[in-house]
């Protein structure tokens, strides 16, 4: 239709020059009323030029307008259907790696109840996902396991206290930091000699499997440090309530959290060294899932729900000494 248009309008011009052409065998009224029609033709046939164009262009727009909807559309839908915790996170439930045996962190409890601060992150962190409490099914997920769980698709994130490191981010995606930890020593309260890291030379460490706490003790202030290391903290604690052990190494956090449970029977030496950023594991190359993860962390700290977990969980006596700002 819209080519017809454009043929009158180029027909209606050739009308015009063939008139003028004639003119010279035709009397000047005649001349005068023939130029004047076909220049009325040419001008009628210009807008129906103009209205064809503009008709086009408008087609052509909507058009590319769709077919820019229906990308994105589709992009969007790709992405959620690649990554596992979106997935299912739309079906109203996740499984979600959590410590068993860590009070403040990860407990679970004798009634069967889980809670500490992870537990309340990865609750925060399913909420801005739209699952529900009762949507989410919590799994144990001890240091040594963890990527193999994430790998295996046997949970969709990991709030474990988790460290951020190079080597684990060639197996799985990080979101985050959640929250920044320093390394520290629980000792007896007794205990007068161990005052840091490099005072464990000759000493027993305790850590667990797949930690890398206790290495770094003997890598960088006591080489002939001896390491002992054990499934879980709990544990490693109950080694050093026996004497088994001279101290058990990890983050400060996670020590608090023992050294409230047994007070007056064991304290955390406080000389902080390292730094761990603990991240949210999830399968490796999602990165729609940890786009999203980041924003409900972002959320936490800025709405204060982040400050008050830890207020309820770990105490509010714990010194945070940086807010983490999670980037992974």
């Amino acid at each position: 239709m819209k080519l017809r248009r454009i043929g009158s309008a180029v027909a209606g011009a050739v009308a015009l020059a063939l008139v003028v052409t004639g003119c010279s065998s035709s009397t000047p009224q005649t001349t005068a009323s023939s130029i004047a029609s076909a220049a009325s033709s040419v001008a009628s046939a210009g807008q129906s030029v103009a209205s064809a164009a503009q008709s086009a262009a408008g087609s052509a727009l909507s058009s590319a307008k769709s077919s820019v909807a229906g990308a994105v559309s589709s992009a969007v839908a790709g992405a959620v259907a690649d990554s596992q915790v979106l997935t299912h996170a739309g079906d109203g439930k996740v499984t979600v790696g959590i410590k068993f045996d860590q009070p403040g962190l990860g407990l679970k409890n004798p009634d069967g109840t889980f809670s500490g601060f992870d537990v309340e992150v990865a609750k925060y962190v399913a909420d801005q996902l739209g699952v529900k409490p009762d949507g989410i099914t919590f799994v144990e997920s001890k240091s040594a396991e963890r990527e193999g769980l994430i790998e295996r698709g046997e949970v969709d994130y990991i709030v474990a206290t988790y460290s951020i490191t190079d080597a684990r981010k060639e197996k799985v995606n990080f979101a985050g930091p959640y929250f920044i930890a320093a390394q520290d020593l629980l000792v007896k309260s007794d205990n007068t000699e161990i005052t840091g890291p490099e005072a464990m030379a000759g000493k027993i460490l305790c850590s667990v499997t797949g930690s890398t706490s206790a290495q770094k003790v003997k890598d960088n202030y006591a080489a002939d440090v001896a390491l002992q290391e054990y499934g879980t903290y709990t544990e490693c604690v109950e080694a050093l309530r026996s004497g088994a052990v001279d101290a058990v190494t990890t983050d400060n956090v996670i020590l608090a959290g023992y050294a409230a449970q047994y007070p007056g029977e064991l304290k955390v030496v406080g000389k902080g060294f390292s730094v761990e950023n603990y991240g949210i594991g999830l399968k490796k190359g999602d990165t729609a899932g940890t786009a999203k993860i980041n924003a409900a962390i972002a959320s936490m700290i800025a709405s204060g729900a982040w400050r008050q977990a830890l207020d309820d969980t770990v105490g509010s006596d714990f010194n945070v000494t940086v807010t983490p700002t999670p980037t992974s």
